[in-house]
């Protein structure tokens, strides 16, 4: 994948990067109303946050699927996004960015983060050209995610809802209008090169 297909977009301000969860609603609502993920939220697994809220509802059906019915908007500080970049891994083995299998094997293992490129999506969920990054937190990683790095959690779920009904509706030019301003995310000092082939 080269760098032009791989690129972070994001809404994202001088502080802080808007990134997408969905989960059932016992555990997004309190965690809106709260401001942090309740204690029924695991901390040993594996969360993946996704900057591209058009990614979020393919993964969750526009917050249709069961288990995923609650779509959150999470704000993070830019420190914590680009501390999880620096720190992780590709999540597939790729020759000649990885000096050979084993090498990334013990790579991935340690890793607290993983990155996946996976192809972009329109509105009405096809795939695009080009990659969106799916970034998954572990360890280390997660409790950084839930303790430090969260500044705010939103319920988008009404507005993933809305956008998709104009869609149904054929209304695509209001629907995008809706979406939120995803631009690219400024990549500096090699941030990405170690997540790239």
């Amino acid at each position: 994948m080269n760098e032009a297909r791989c690129t972070i977009r994001a809404l994202h301000t001088a502080s802080t990067v808007t990134v997408y969860q969905a989960y059932p609603p016992e555990i997004g609502v309190p965690a809106v109303r709260q401001g942090h993920f309740p204690t029924a939220w695991k901390r040993d697994r594996m969360t993946w946050i996704k900057p591209s809220f058009l990614w979020m509802m393919y993964r969750c059906g526009w917050g249709t699927k069961p288990g995923q019915e609650t779509v959150l908007a999470v704000e993070i500080t830019r420190a914590g996004f680009e501390w999880a970049l620096r720190n992780a891994c590709l999540s597939s083995y790729v020759r000649g960015l990885h000096p050979d299998l084993s090498t990334w094997q013990r790579q991935v293992k340690r890793a607290p983060a993983r990155v996946q490129w996976d192809p972009e999506r329109d509105l009405r969920l096809q795939a695009l050209p080009y990659r969106s990054l799916q970034l998954g937190l572990s360890g280390e990683a997660v409790r950084r995610y839930a303790d430090e790095w969260t500044v705010s959690i939103s319920d988008v779920t009404p507005l993933a809802h809305e956008i998709h009904a104009l869609v149904n509706e054929g209304d695509v030019e209001s629907a995008a209008q809706r979406l939120p301003l995803e631009r690219e995310y400024p990549v500096t000092d090699g941030l990405t090169a170690h997540l790239r082939s």
